[in-house]
């Protein structure tokens, strides 16, 4: 009796421990303050989700981090988002920010890995092409061009075909692989490369994401997206979520714009700086 109480005594002890254990890896989210020339607005940062991606937000938000100054070419330490503009605002999408020459072109110097977890996120579930309605609209393929481009190539170079005549030979293994091609698969052919630790939020409404140019290709710039935006899933780190202030992202979002969709007035970020609890 006595001792199958302790032995019920150390399983629970474990499972406990092992619960604090967990527990203790789990870092509370950081909370900033994005004051921008038209308000505040608080954000939380996944830091657990996208933890490259978070440290580097902050590093360049609170100077330190180092990043090579494009006037100088001197690599430096400063708050780096001080005084940026919100150089793209597109009504009903988002408003990006992050680049410090103001036309969506200048970064930090470097650039480093996206942070996505594709399963959580249902990609894995998802056919890239619908027997009868054709590519996924996630793809936005919109002619025989793109889909050749995004889909048909990337996965000739997967399976290493590189010749007319060996697409003859293999054309049932091609066309069975496209039919059962995910929309994770095809963005692994694209060259997005995934995790199951990385960042399993979606592009909604609020998001903070990092804006690319394509897989891996993360720096300064990010976007607060304004609407729900599905077919960018996969594509870009979520790395946070507006918790007050989005009232100011809805005013910044419908500020006039030109034909490039940048403001016409300055809409500029004065700092992004942790929030002090009070």
């Amino acid at each position: 009796m006595k001792k199958g109480i302790i032995i019920a005594g150390l399983i629970l002890f474990v499972l406990i421990a092992t619960g604090w254990s967990q527990e203790a890896k789990e870092k509370k989210n950081p909370m900033c303050i994005i004051q921008t020339s038209m308000g505040n607005i608080e954000v939380e940062l996944f830091q657990n989700d996208a933890p490259k991606t978070v440290a580097n937000f902050i590093g360049l938000a609170e100077g330190t981090k180092e990043f090579t100054d494009e006037k100088t070419g001197k690599k430096i330490k400063k708050p780096f988002y001080d005084g940026l503009i919100f150089h793209r605002v597109i009504k009903g999408f988002m408003l990006q920010a992050g680049c410090p020459q103001g036309n969506g072109r200048g970064g930090p110097g470097y650039s480093f890995a996206d942070e996505i977890n594709a399963v959580a996120l249902g990609l894995d579930k998802l056919k890239a092409i619908d027997p009868k309605k054709g590519p996924h609209p996630f793809l936005m393929v919109r002619s025989k061009e793109d889909y050749h481009r995004m889909l048909v190539t990337p996965l000739f170079q997967s399976l290493g075909i590189t010749s007319q005549e060996e697409l003859d030979k293999r054309k049932e293994e091609v066309a069975a692989r496209l039919k059962s091609l995910t929309l994770k698969e095809a963005y692994e052919h694209m060259g997005y490369s995934y995790s199951d630790k990385g960042s399993p939020h979606p592009p909604v409404r609020g998001s903070l994401a990092m804006a690319n140019s394509g897989p891996n290709t993360n720096g300064s710039q990010f976007f607060i997206n304004l609407a729900d935006t599905n077919w960018l899933t996969g594509k870009h780190t979520v790395f946070g979520k507006v918790i007050k202030g989005m009232d100011i992202v809805d005013k910044i979002g419908a500020v006039k714009v030109d034909t490039g969709h940048k403001p016409v007035e300055d809409v500029k970020i004065i700092s992004i700086r942790p929030k002090v609890s009070k």
